[in-house]
């Protein structure tokens, strides 16, 4: 019976996948992980508002496009850049 190597992280393929704010672990502007920090899901969620209000404002990027590159119903979309008029 063969048993499997127990392999060095040098010589393990890894897939590189990121998460949903970014499509890139090693690429992430983050200083620590969003899965290693206590109230991750918040702070998910103010980094995509951020971006979606960017790619909004600052692009012109249109409410069904935001929606679709997020994730997200158009509903949540205009709640959002609603938020940053109310402001």
């Amino acid at each position: 019976m063969q048993t499997e190597q127990d392999l060095l992280p040098e010589y393990i393929r890894y897939q590189d996948d990121g998460c949903d704010l970014f499509s890139s672990c090693l690429k992430c502007p983050l200083p620590r992980c969003r899965y290693d920090e206590p109230g991750r899901k918040q702070m998910g969620k103010e980094l995509r508002n951020k971006e979606m209000l960017h790619l909004h404002q600052k692009e012109g990027l249109k409410v069904e496009k935001l929606a679709q590159r997020f994730g997200v119903s158009k509903r949540t979309v205009y709640r959002i850049i609603g938020r940053n008029h109310e402001q």
